[in-house]
């Protein structure tokens, strides 16, 4: 049921973050980085490791076998959610770092760096890989030994597995509800400088009004791919086992799961609202038949 859905996001998925990733290295050269192009970069990685995660997921949906269910149960899951979590985290930084560019424009806070942005990515993927590394580790070494295959990871969960899936996936709600109170915070503070800007008729006016837009893109990817799952994801990490509500949740979370990797199909919508050299080279690959000195209208800032 799943297995085509997953299959067109992986297609899709790697054709359009390839040609992301094609860019940033064609780009690596030829300019210099910048704070928000260090998260961009990072939420590109997020969503290809995110495609390659897949297949095995799929494997698992069209497969009995024990052993690709164990692969996916120990590995695929851990990978699948790290780069889910890292997407959602890596949004935030480019909200942020949006957000303070617009209302505070005249100073660069120390976390603005190039450095900083360097640093700051490197810990949210240690802190995303320590919980996956330990939670796949301890898989294996206290696997519930089945005699029959079952049709979700729950039941080859020892006590101690089900102890740590329940507090990451209960930490990672918490992380999902921060990330949202914040993304919603920063486009309100973005619509009301706008307004203050629009009543004094400052000439900023109107790049406030894209800095608004590109902040609205933002926020509706990532409440369209992640808000549906986390409605179920908390539920049902507690009430798996329940005969009346179990399965229902179940099919509820991988409709939502389905939902939240649409994420890797989506975010190049934000490269090309966020990064005006990004939004130039599509322009200029789609149109090579325009003047070159024609001047791209670009929705960046």
């Amino acid at each position: 049921m799943f297995s085509p859905s997953f299959l067109c996001h992986i297609q899709v998925g790697l054709l359009l973050n390839g040609f992301i990733l094609k860019f940033y290295i064609g780009q690596a050269q030829q300019q210099a980085s910048s704070s928000l192009m260090v998260y961009l970069k990072n939420l590109t990685a997020a969503d290809f490791l995110l495609c390659l995660s897949l297949p095995l997921r799929i494997a698992n949906y069209g497969s009995k076998s024990f052993i690709i269910q164990r692969l996916y149960c120990s590995c695929g899951t851990s990978a699948f959610y790290m780069n889910i979590y890292a997407s959602i985290i890596f949004m935030c930084y480019i909200a942020a770092n949006r957000y303070r560019k617009i209302v505070h424009p005249s100073g660069t806070h120390v976390l603005q760096s190039v450095r900083a942005a360097h640093i700051i990515s490197m810990v949210t993927w240690v802190f995303l890989l320590a919980p996956s590394l330990t939670y796949s580790i301890l898989f294996f070494i206290t696997e519930k030994p089945l005699t029959f295959t079952p049709s979700r990871c729950e039941p080859l969960f020892s006590a101690s597995i089900s102890l740590l899936f329940k507090i990451v996936h209960t930490l990672c709600s918490i992380i999902f509800l921060l990330v949202f109170i914040s993304l919603v915070f920063f486009y309100y503070s973005t619509s009301r400088r706008v307004l203050q800007a629009q009543q004094r008729r400052l000439a900023s006016s109107e790049k406030l009004v894209k800095s608004r837009r590109n902040m609205l893109v933002l926020v509706s990817i990532f409440c369209v791919c992640f808000v549906p799952y986390h409605l179920v994801r908390l539920p049902g990490t507690f009430l798996w086992n329940s005969c009346s509500v179990g399965p229902v949740l179940y099919y509820l979370k991988e409709v939502a799961i389905m939902v939240s990797v649409f994420n890797i199909c989506l975010d190049p919508v934000v490269y090309l609202f966020f990064c005006k050299t990004f939004w130039a080279q599509v322009r200029k690959m789609s149109r090579r038949v325009d003047d070159p000195n024609e001047q791209t209208n670009e929705p960046g800032e």
